[in-house]
């Protein structure tokens, strides 16, 4: 999709010389928001909300859980997902919480998803480490790096 198509006018056609516009308004451009999803149990009434509930499951850096139609339960990292035509012509497939297996379902199995884990990537924004950066540096400590945090 170009510019144009989504609704974005070149500076001559809204009506503005191109020298007038001030920099720091050609640089504003809308922020990525991150959705707050850990503890969410969407609602699956229909095909569109599986497949949104599922992409966002997809983006999602934690945990989930998948009730099948069955009733059986699998916790894990959804890695993959193939979107068909139809939900029973698309899956996702996650690795298991407690072992390395990877489990693939259809969309069409799935009764209830939960977004069960931790959100790993809560809070670990550029901006939160700069922030926390300049607490650092303004109460005098020194030698002030980015650490990872211990695995679980």
């Amino acid at each position: 999709m170009t510019g144009k198509e989504a609704g974005h006018a070149h500076l001559e056609a809204a009506g503005a010389a191109p020298d007038s516009a001030s920099p720091d308004a050609l640089e504003v451009v809308p922020g990525w928001g991150r959705e707050k999803l850990e503890g969410w149990v969407p609602e699956l009434a229909g095909e569109a909300e599986i497949r949104s509930a599922l992409e966002k499951a997809f983006d999602y850096r934690g945990d989930i859980t998948i009730t099948r139609k069955d009733g059986s339960k699998i916790e894990g990292y959804l890695f993959d997902r193939r979107s068909g035509p139809t939900l029973a012509d698309s899956r996702v497939r996650l690795m298991t919480k407690n072992s390395s297996e990877k489990i693939s379902v259809s969309y069409a199995d799935v009764a209830a998803l939960a977004f069960s884990g931790r959100d790993t990537a809560a809070g670990k924004s550029w901006e939160a480490w700069i922030k926390k950066y300049a607490e650092k540096k303004a109460a005098g400590e020194k030698n002030i790096a980015l650490e990872p945090e211990p695995l679980e």
